[in-house]
């Protein structure tokens, strides 16, 4: 089942759909709280705390769909509120992790140096997923008539793209090979979550 056939089967049902927008503010939320992480002690820029404050500002927003949906439940991030929750929850750590990995082996980093650049290439990953999700996301509400929208997520994510690719460009000029090889990582990771939500639905 792919992306848009799973989106389509969940926005048909309120209680799975309510789950998915929790799903999606967990993911938020997380990725808000592990660029916090990254921070340097002082040495911390504007563009990084746009980042985090939107990230969290989006969980919320998310969150506060659910009541569009005519539901009260996914107050918390608990398993029983979230779709495939361990792939869930494993999805931004795992890819923290194997980034992290390949950028140490790759640029000898270690320490504050070697965050900031999982922070620009996670990020980027990230972001250049969910310039693919939303957009297909916004579409399936608007053919089902949903009152739930994502509008406003699009373009803010939209705009986190182009601040990540001016900063891998002073990163490295030749920040797309690297870039590259993180989104084979964060691929392999996104394939293995959808195929757990599809599984979970069936």
């Amino acid at each position: 089942m792919d992306i848009q056939n799973v989106l389509r089967y969940i926005v048909q049902q309120d209680e799975l759909h309510a789950r998915w927008l929790n799903t999606l503010s967990f993911m938020e939320n997380a990725g808000a709280r592990k660029i916090s992480q990254c921070e340097h002690p002082t040495e911390v820029s504007i563009i990084q705390l746009k980042h985090a404050a939107e990230e969290h500002r989006h969980a919320y927003y998310l969150k506060k769909q659910i009541g569009k949906l005519g539901t009260a439940i996914c107050s918390t991030y608990e398993d029983k509120y979230l779709i495939a929750p361990v792939y869930t929850k494993q999805y931004l750590h795992q890819l923290d992790i194997k980034s992290c990995r390949y950028l140490k082996e790759t640029f000898n980093l270690s320490g504050a140096a070697l965050k900031h650049a999982a922070y620009l290439f996670v990020t980027y990953a990230i972001e250049v997923r969910a310039d693919e999700l939303y957009p297909i996301y916004q579409h399936t509400l608007d053919t089902m008539k949903s009152k739930v929208m994502v509008k406003s997520i699009i373009l803010e994510e939209e705009g986190h793209l182009e601040e990540m690719i001016d900063q891998l460009a002073q990163f490295s000029p030749q920040w797309e090979q690297y870039a590259n090889n993180v989104q084979a990582i964060e691929r392999a990771l996104h394939t293995e979550w959808i195929s757990a939500i599809a599984s979970q639905l069936n």
